[in-house]
This record gives C-alpha cells, structure tokens and sequence, in this order.
C-alpha cells in the first residue's frame, strides 16, 4: 500500500516528532524559525524544512515581517485528525467507566473489613 505523501496528508506530517513539538510551541502565538530553531535545537533549514511541511498540510501560516517571517498555528488543520481520534471515545470512556466500577467496588470491600 502506497503511503500519502508527506506534504498533503496531515498524519503523515505530525508522525514526525519535530513537527508535533513545533505545533505546540506555537499554541503559544506567532514565532520567527530562528526562535523556533533554538527552543528544538536545530538548525535553522532544518526547522525551516519541517515549517514548509507543516505549511503545506494546512498546520502553520506564515507572514513576512520586516525582515523575518513569523509563523502561527493553524489548528483548523488538525479537525480531521480530532474527527479520527474522536472515533475512540467510546472506548476510552467505556474503559474509564469499568475502571470506576472496580475502584468503587474496591474502596466498599475495604470499607466492610
């Protein structure tokens, strides 16, 4: 089976570990490469490279100012990974429920010894 290309499916993008860090240290606003680079320590092509990635699957935007180009998150990009994951809910909720039941039942067995 022929794998998506790296630059139009967003999980193929944030499978690399770089790009999820850059994802988050952008939650916190708008940032040069040159910043971003130092926070992951890298090089500056090598975060540039992974920024024109994450700008192509829709995850990062970018704007020129003055001199340096800032980069911010788009995270509208992340819906179909968020619609994906939300397919497991049920399960987890499921497990957390039956995890519940056993604590409760626990914590009575304790309490009539």
């Amino acid at each position: 089976m022929a794998r998506a290309a790296t630059t139009s499916d967003v999980f193929n993008a944030i499978a690399e570990p770089q790009r999820r860090e850059i994802l988050v240290l952008l939650r916190a606003g708008e940032r040069p490469v040159t910043e971003l680079s130092q926070e992951l320590g890298m090089s500056q092509p090598g975060a540039s490279k992974h920024l024109r990635v994450l700008r192509e699957v829709g995850l990062v935007r970018d704007r020129k100012a003055g001199k340096q180009r800032l980069y911010d998150l788009d995270a509208s990009g992340l819906r179909t990974v968020h619609e994906w994951t939300g397919g497991f809910e049920r399960f987890w909720n499921e497990s957390f429920d039956r995890l519940d039941a056993y604590v409760q039942d626990l914590k009575q067995t304790r309490h009539e010894e």
